[in-house]
């Protein structure tokens, strides 16, 4: 077995570098994985690499194989798809995704990778993360036929329950962003798009994705009656406020959370976290979800990449990493 790795670490907030790793035995029940591709989750990662993690999140935030401890140094991320190189003759040469950071070689439990179905390609795969988040987001929303819905934010998660919510028949469904080239994307999921002074009211259901302030405020403001924003934001170490003094208490406004690290309530009694990932990677089926990849680089490249997504120079929903074949 090849024991060298190379890994993506944030040496300190604003700087990474890739360093060599060298892998452990694997055990009789883990595998080895080649990656092929990895994705950087911009909202979340750009959060990361600039130190944005609040000290009271840094358990709550930990990914699930991360080394190190925020704001630095550590190893962060959770979109990677790969090949099994070694383990359970079940696993042995199929693509797999699994919830690891950027790294060309690693060894993990069988059970935490998941089979991409053969009629997902691997580059779409990295996708399964931020799919998976749409999925127990729509669990927790329950949207119904006919729904008047906005989703604002068009980013990686926002873009991700909009495609979903292109599949409910009768549904209304608006994707509303500030940045015009969002049109695109949009059209290309089958929905509609506006901008927010744009953006149809009298919504039964408002998904927000934007994590900022004025999002917020103007996904409260396309609500009817009794209307629901599900809050997909995460805010970091920042503060919001919100005009909850206006018509929030006399229009009877619901404001409630969703968050991708428990299953949610509705299906928490017979879906485990294996069923929903597995749900995610099924979906990806569909091919207009390409359009949420929206840039790619060698991953040798990531100590630059990573500072551009952050700044906002290299503007990206997901961007996604190539590795070499013999990485």
């Amino acid at each position: 077995m090849n024991r060298s790795a190379r890994a993506f670490w944030l040496a300190s907030p604003g700087r990474g570098e890739i360093r060599d790793e060298r892998l452990p035995e694997p055990g009789a029940d883990e595998v080895v994985v080649r990656t092929l591709y990895s994705g950087v989750s911009r909202g979340t990662e750009t959060l990361v690499f600039r130190g944005g993690v609040p000290v009271s999140q840094h358990e709550a935030m930990r990914a699930p194989f991360q080394e190190g401890d925020f704001p630095g140094p550590v190893k962060y991320g959770y979109l990677n798809v790969g090949v099994v190189e070694q383990g359970s003759p079940e696993l042995a040469g199929r693509t797999v995704f699994c919830l690891y950071p950027h790294q060309s070689r690693y060894v993990v439990p069988a059970s935490a990778v998941a089979v991409v179905p053969e009629r997902v390609p691997a580059g779409r795969a990295v996708l399964a993360g931020t799919v998976e988040t749409a999925v127990n987001a729509l669990w927790d929303a329950a949207p119904l036929v006919g729904d008047r819905i906005a989703v604002v934010g068009g980013g990686m998660v926002g873009c991700s329950v909009a495609a979903l919510l292109a599949r409910f028949p009768g549904v209304r469904v608006q994707l509303v962003d500030t940045d015009p080239a969002r049109a695109a994307v949009a059209e290309a999921l089958g929905v509609d798009f506006a901008a927010p002074e744009e953006a149809l009211g009298g919504c039964d259901l408002v998904v927000h994705a934007s994590a900022t302030e004025q999002g917020l405020t103007r996904a409260l403001d396309l609500l009817t009656a009794e209307g629901t924003v599900l809050e997909l934001s995460w805010y970091g170490d920042r503060t919001v406020a919100l005009p909850l003094g206006e018509a929030f208490h006399s229009r009877r406004l619901v404001i409630r959370g969703s968050q991708v690290g428990a299953v949610s309530p509705a299906r928490r009694g017979d879906r485990t976290y294996a069923d929903r990932l597995a749900l995610a990677l099924d979906l990806l089926a569909d091919p207009a979800l390409d359009a949420l990849i929206t840039g790619e680089s060698a991953f040798e490249e990531l100590p630059d990449v990573l500072p551009e997504l952050a700044s906002g120079a290299l503007p990206a929903l997901c961007h996604r990493v190539r590795y070499g074949t013999g990485a």
